[in-house]
């Protein structure tokens, strides 16, 4: 439940504040001028303001759309992603936001009309090339649909455009908007997944696995096209049996036929993260793991990470065509 809600002023009678601000009538409102003075101090406790979060409403000005970086991506060469949100309503504990920001508080960027603005102009530049969206690099796509209503948003504006693609990455099963419509063929509904013994210990206040198959098989029914992201693979001396298992599991419910893609990545984080990671969790076990900084970002030792990239590949490509596997070269 959200107790406080931050409004800028720039966007205090914005039609969707508006109506953001009637679902939670007995949320304390604070005005202020820019989301950064709430969002940006040093002198904040990120563990404790996780315990409760804010809601800042404020407005985008500028890089509406990013570049992806090189290897990044699901089968076009146009790759850009954007968000309409900043920090995810989960507590994974491999997340990086928690090494990026300051703040736990969740930032909603309610000027939705600017980010489509920016999209279209995007793929104008290329009208004859496929241009890849990604949304849930700073947030989860869905977790906050019921207030946001980016999906309900987007998916229409999407649908306008003929050579754009929208993948919606999530971890949530806020899928109600997205099975109250017909299936859009160029929106990939991407599940990140982990065997569900790695989700127990570090994917906190996240859906389990069992439910997250759950979403994902009444959308594939539903005509969606899917999206598996098996992103980060997390080591444990038996990883090999969770993974198998992972994988049995999913293609025992996912129809691989029709799935979009599949995706594979280590874990790994900026260095600069990690450190504060290591701060904020000193007792956790994940970052004491056979893990190596290496040009400025920690992941596993090169060899174990070879290890269980060439392992899970191997297995899912026992299930799924090669040319919808895009392992993650960062």
């Amino acid at each position: 439940m959200i107790e406080t809600i931050y409004i800028e002023e720039a966007v205090l009678q914005h039609p969707r504040v508006l109506d953001i601000v009637k679902r939670f009538p007995d949320a304390r409102r604070i005005t202020c001028g820019r989301y950064g003075e709430v969002f940006n101090p040093k002198a904040q406790n990120f563990r404790l303001q996780k315990q409760n979060p804010a809601l800042i409403l404020a407005e985008k000005y500028k890089h509406f759309t990013m570049e992806t970086p090189s290897g990044y991506g699901i089968g076009a060469k146009k790759n850009y992603y954007f968000s309409h949100m900043l920090n995810c309503l989960y507590d994974c504990r491999y997340c990086f936001l928690q090494g990026m920001y300051q703040s736990a508080h969740y930032v909603l960027f309610v000027n939705y009309e600017d980010f489509q603005a920016d999209i279209k102009l995007r793929c104008a530049a290329t009208p004859d090339e496929a241009v890849h969206f990604f949304s849930g690099y700073d947030c989860d796509s869905l977790a906050l649909e019921p207030v946001s209503a980016f999906a309900q948003q987007f998916i229409p504006f999407f649908e306008q455009i003929p050579n754009a693609w929208l993948e919606l990455r999530t971890k949530s099963t806020q899928i109600r908007s997205l099975l109250n419509r017909k299936a859009f063929e160029r929106c990939v509904i991407a599940f990140s997944l982990n065997p569900d013994e790695v989700a127990k210990k570090v994917e906190d206040k996240a859906p389990t696995l069992e439910r997250r198959l759950d979403a994902l098989n009444k959308l594939q029914q539903q005509g969606w096209p899917i999206g598996l992201r098996f992103d980060p693979m997390i080591y444990q001396v038996d990883y090999q049996q969770h993974y198998q298992r992972l994988f049995e599991q999913v293609f025992a419910i996912i129809n691989p036929e029709q799935l979009h893609s599949v995706s594979l990545g280590a874990f790994r984080l900026p260095e600069n993260f990690f450190k504060k990671l290591q701060k904020l969790y000193p007792d956790e076990k994940l970052f004491a793991g056979p893990l190596e900084s290496k040009l400025g970002m920690v992941s596993y030792r090169q060899a174990i990470e070879q290890e269980m990239t060439d392992y899970c590949s191997e297995q899912l490509l026992r299930f799924i065509p090669k040319d919808k596997f895009f392992p993650c070269t960062l």
